[in-house]
């Protein structure tokens, strides 16, 4: 398992409360680097105003992977989801994720085997402005069997992530969140889960793992207070232990809020974190 941090990229005006690393966009990727972190998930708004090469090359400068782009930005900064109430924003939401698809695809081209992953987390929205549950959860795997085909094409998966229920009104656990990438039946989607909603929505965090069957494709961490792990009470070294008995070695990905500020969070993760999975200490 290899360790990466969410940070923004430089079209994003104001990094998103989970996008973590203060500076430009290289001073951000340098940083990452000097602390220990192999990769770096990235963050967008814009994705077409991005030049992938570019991209690219400043993170070959830091030798780090660009395993995940998150749609966090797409909601938070653009307000665009797959299930706005307004047609003309659903519409504007799954182009820009395409756009994220190719971007992705771009960057990513010849480093990455299986292919990078789009995180679909709080980007899907809520299933009431489709007109409740049922519409909604309909309207969802319409709009993500559409975007999965889309990202085939360009050797990209999709990740869905399961939220807790202050924050989306359906897919709130994992076993939810696996039937419903099973209804879709496309190969190129899987899991995604946050150990901050895990903590919150899961019985049993580390069954949760278990029940994952091969489909757990990325990992965002969070204590059970969205601070660094090590600042709330959520078991990280059992979590850990599940992962690896479940035969996951992705990425751990730092999703989580700037405190005490967006350095020091990411630091303390990494300290956190590093000696769980035998990594070297920064």
């Amino acid at each position: 398992m290899k360790l990466a941090v969410v940070i923004s990229t430089p079209e994003v005006a104001t990094p998103p409360p989970v996008a973590l690393l203060s500076g430009s966009f290289q001073e951000r990727l340098a940083k990452a680097a000097a602390i220990g972190y192999q990769g770096v998930e990235l963050m967008c708004a814009r994705p077409a105003a991005l030049d992938p090469a570019w991209v690219a090359r400043e993170l070959r400068a830091q030798c780090l992977e660009a395993p995940a782009f998150g749609t966090g930005a797409l909601f938070i900064s653009e307000g665009l989801t797959l299930l706005h109430e307004d047609a003309e924003m659903r519409l504007a939401a799954m182009k820009r994720a395409e756009q994220l698809v190719d971007l992705a695809a771009a960057v990513c081209q010849g480093t990455e085997a299986l292919g990078p992953i789009i995180t679909i987390g709080s980007f899907r929205g809520r299933a009431a402005t489709m007109g409740g549950a049922g519409p909604g959860r309909e309207a969802l795997a319409a709009a993500l069997v559409a975007l999965a085909r889309y990202a085939a094409k360009a050797g990209v998966r999709l990740a869905l992530e399961p939220l807790n229920r202050y924050e989306a009104d359906l897919l709130n656990t994992a076993e939810e969140a696996l039937a419903f990438i099973a209804e879709l039946g496309e190969e190129n989607v899987g899991l995604l889960l946050d150990t901050f909603h895990v903590n919150i929505e899961e019985p049993d965090p580390n069954a949760a793992v278990a029940q994952t069957r091969g489909r757990l494709w990325h990992v965002h961490l969070g204590d059970s207070n969205r601070e660094p792990p090590g600042r709330g009470h959520f078991d990280f070294a059992a979590f850990v232990a599940a992962l690896r008995q479940a035969g996951y070695n992705g990425y751990l990905s730092a999703e989580l809020l700037a405190r005490p500020d967006a350095d020091a969070a990411a630091r303390l993760t990494y300290c956190h974190m590093a000696p769980l999975l035998g990594l070297a200490r920064p």
